[in-house]
C-alpha cells in the first residue's frame, strides 16, 4: 500500500554545493539517488518500521539515548543540512526530545550523575546544525564533568556543507580538554571534493580524530570499485573508514537495501583490493543488542 504522508513528512532538502557535485542529467548519479524522493518510499514493506534501531524505546528526558555501556548519545537538534532518503531517524519525534532546550540542563545533569559515562556522542539531526555558541555551551558543560573523557560528533554537515567548518567552529572545538572524534558520513567518493578535504584538514590540525561511517546502498555504492574508491578518497582527506553499515530497516528505505550475503561477498572482494587499515567493518545495528554486530 502507498502512504503519501511518508513523502510529505520528509521533503527534499539538499545544499546547492552538494547538488553541484552530481553528474548533470544522470538519474543514476550516486549522489542524486541518495537525496531525490521516489515513490518507492511510500510503499509499506514488511520488516521495516518507524524505529529501526530502538532509539525511541531508549529515549530519556533531556534527549538522552543510553543504549550502550560507558557512552550516551545526545539528541542535540532535529535540524540537518540534507535529507538522505535512507535516514534511519526520518520518523523520529524530535519536537518531543531535544537536549538543547533549557541550556542543556537536564542532559548535563544526567551525564554528571552517572560516573560510568566516559564518552558523549552528539547526534540528531546534525549537531553541526547548531550555532557555535549553542554547541559551545554544551561542550563547556561537559568539560566540567570530570568523568567524561571523550566527545564524539556524528555529522553529515562536513560532507554536504563543508563551509560549516569555519574559524568559529575550529576555535570552539580546539578549546576543550576532551579528546574529540568526528565521525563523518560519506557513502561515495564523489561526495568528497576539494572543499571537504580542506575542511577535514582544518579539523586534523587541531587534533580531531576523523572517522567515516558509510551505509551500503543499492545502486549507490554496492560495487567493489565504488567502495574501494571511497576508502582511498577518505584516506586522502585524512579520514579513516570506520563502519560500513547494512541499511537500518526504516520505513521508506527498503529500495536501498543490500542483503547480507551480497554485502559479505563485497567485503571479501574488497579485502583483496585494500590494505587492512582502509577496510571498514561491515556492521548491523539491531534494537536491543548490547553493541553493534560486526559481520566482516
Amino acid at each position: 500500500m502507498l502512504d503519501a504522508e511518508r513523502l510529505a513528512d520528509f521533503p527534499l532538502r539538499v545544499p546547492r554545493g552538494f547538488a553541484e557535485r552530481m553528474r548533470k542529467g544522470d538519474p543514476d548519479d550516486p549522489l542524486f539517488l541518495q537525496v531525490w524522493p521516489r515513490g518507492a518510499e511510500a510503499l509499506a514493506v514488511e520488516g521495516f518500521g518507524l524505529d529501526a534501531v530502538g532509539d525511541m524505546a531508549k529515549l530519556k528526558p533531556g534527549g538522552i539515548v543510553h543504549k550502550y555501556q560507558h557512552r550516551v548519545l545526545v539528541m542535540t537538534t532535529g535540524a540537518c543540512g540534507v535529507h538522505c532518503r535512507y535516514c534511519f531517524r526520518r520518523h523520529f519525534p524530535y519536537s518531543e526530545a531535544l537536549a538543547a532546550r533549557d541550556h542543556w540542563r537536564e542532559a548535563l545533569a544526567q551525564i554528571a550523575a552517572d560516573t560510568s559515562i566516559t564518552e558523549v556522542i552528539l547526534s540528531g539531526g546534525d549537531p553541526l546544525s547548531l550555532s557555535d555558541d549553542k554547541l559551545g555551551e554544551f561542550i563547556d558543560g561537559l568539560d566540567r564533568i570530570a568523568h567524561v573523557r571523550r566527545l564524539r560528533l556524528h555529522t553529515r554537515q562536513i560532507v554536504v556543507l563543508p563551509e560549516r567548518v569555519d574559524d568559529g567552529l575550529v576555535e570552539r572545538l580546539a578549546d576543550t580538554r576532551l579528546d574529540t572524534v568526528i565521525v563523518l558520513h560519506a557513502n561515495h567518493a564523489n561526495e568528497l571534493d576539494a572543499k571537504v578535504a580542506d575542511a577535514c584538514a582544518r579539523l586534523r590540525q587541531i587534533g580531531v580524530t576523523l572517522l567515516n561511517q558509510a551505509v551500503l546502498l543499492r545502486r549507490v555504492n554496492d560495487r567493489v570499485d565504488a567502495l574501494k574508491a571511497l576508502s582511498e578518497r577518505l584516506f586522502e582527506c585524512g579520514v579513516l573508514p570506520y563502519y560500513l553499515h547494512l541499511l537500518d530497516r526504516v520505513d521508506g528505505a527498503a529500495h536501498f537495501e543490500v542483503d547480507e550475503d551480497t554485502a559479505r561477498g563485497l567485503m571479501r572482494e574488497l579485502a583483496s583490493e585494500l590494505p587492512g587499515y582502509l577496510m571498514p567493518r561491515l556492521a548491523r545495528e539491531t534494537a536491543g543488542d548490547a553493541a553493534k554486530q560486526v559481520l566482516a
